[in-house]
């Protein structure tokens, strides 16, 4: 039998994605034998993170300062391209981008994708906000960095139809086959993406 505060530790682990009952016991058995070393300070790495942390009220970023440290980058002379735009659905997906050191422009997180299923319409996500940056003289190109799925789809193209009125070039990212993927494991939508967006050597 485990006490009630391991067993608490537990049970909020298991919250986590990609951990069940197994692994999250795993985890606490792992963090306990760990205590000075990593529980330590991952419980005050969390306390300061959940005392600090701000949704950015630019473009929806979490941070620990308002505006966030990308949109700050971009008001400074020499930072940021701020004639680019890159709608992202959540803040992971702005992470994703920003580990490749590709990008560097400015971003809008929606929140979601449109769902009709799931209740969830054009007023349930950051779309004035986009409208109004995207009306600015400034912005060129509105990049819709949406995933390839029903509702990332169906919000780009609702997204592509409210940008009309703004004077900028609407893009999206390419779909097709991954670098290092082999043709043999791809699925039928990705070969089917790959062709139609094939292009000159």
């Amino acid at each position: 039998m485990i006490g009630p505060e391991i067993d608490r530790l537990i049970q909020l682990l298991a919250k986590l994605p990609g951990l069940g009952p197994r692994s999250a016991r795993r985890a606490a058995l792992h963090l306990i034998k760990k205590r000075d070393s990593l529980m330590e300070p991952l419980a005050e790495a969390m306390a300061a993170a959940a005392a600090g942390i701000r949704t950015c009220s630019v473009c929806g970023n979490l941070d620990t300062g308002d505006p966030c440290h990308v949109c700050r980058d971009g008001e400074r002379p020499g930072g940021r391209d701020r004639t680019t735009l890159c709608v992202v659905e959540e803040v992971g997906d702005l992470w994703a981008l920003e580990r490749t050191g590709a990008y560097r422009g400015l971003y809008h997180v929606l929140g979601g994708t449109l769902s009709a299923l799931e209740g969830v319409g054009p007023d349930d996500l950051n779309v004035p906000k986009l409208l109004e940056r995207a009306s600015r003289p400034e912005v060129t190109e509105v990049i819709l960095a949406l995933n390839a799925t029903v509702g990332g789809q169906t919000t780009a193209h609702y997204l592509a139809d409210r940008l009309e009125g703004c004077e900028v070039r609407i893009s999206r990212l390419a779909h097709g086959v991954p670098v290092g993927g082999e043709l043999d494991y791809l699925d039928d939508g990705t070969l089917t993406a790959a062709l139609r967006a094939r292009r000159s050597l």
